[in-house]
């Protein structure tokens, strides 16, 4: 169900992807390779809290961690959290592990790392139909993420920038190496 709510969001998006499934994976580096993919452009979806009924996601490249005083005074607030597993589930409708902005029950801000959308020094690189800046890697190209498909060993990989654009994340260097 969740896979399949997950998919329906992706397809309703108009983002090109491609589905990746894969067999249980006990590391960023076998997940990684599973896909067929640099293990930096994994893109985990974390879920943040940023007070009572308030959450927000954060799209976090594999091989890095929020830096939670960046992501703070991005939002302008001086405590924020990462709820349990259960109340994770509870307000995206995905268990920790398979969360992805794409078909969560309750459609939250999204904050996107700008290594999500471009490695080094990129920035506008032109308008989408709508007219909204998309970002890339200086020669056009934005990196290929692969982002959670909604279901353990399932995953969807998408183009960094597009998958910002279509989410309206805000982009921000809010993460440091792990």
């Amino acid at each position: 169900m969740s896979e399949e709510r997950a998919r329906a969001a992706l397809e309703a998006s108009g983002i090109d992807f491609t589905i990746t499934r894969h067999g249980p994976v006990g590391s960023l580096e076998e997940a990684a390779e599973a896909r067929g993919i640099d293990p930096a452009n994994i893109v985990k979806t974390l879920v943040v809290r940023r007070g009572d009924d308030d959450y927000l996601f954060v799209l976090v490249p594999g091989d890095r961690t929020i830096s939670w005083p960046k992501l703070r005074s991005l939002l302008g607030v001086s405590r924020l959290s990462m709820p349990d597993k259960d109340v994770a589930r509870e307000v995206t409708g995905y268990e920790r592990g398979t969360i992805t902005p794409f078909g969560s029950t309750t459609a939250w801000p999204v904050v996107a790392d700008s290594r999500v959308v471009f490695r080094e020094a990129g920035g506008v690189v032109g308008q989408d139909e709508a007219g909204a800046d998309l970002l890339g890697e200086p020669d056009g190209a934005s990196p290929l993420v692969s982002i959670g498909g909604g279901a353990f060993g399932v995953a969807a990989t998408v183009d960094g920038a597009r998958l910002a654009a279509v989410l309206g994340a805000q982009v921000a260097d809010v993460t440091e190496p792990v």
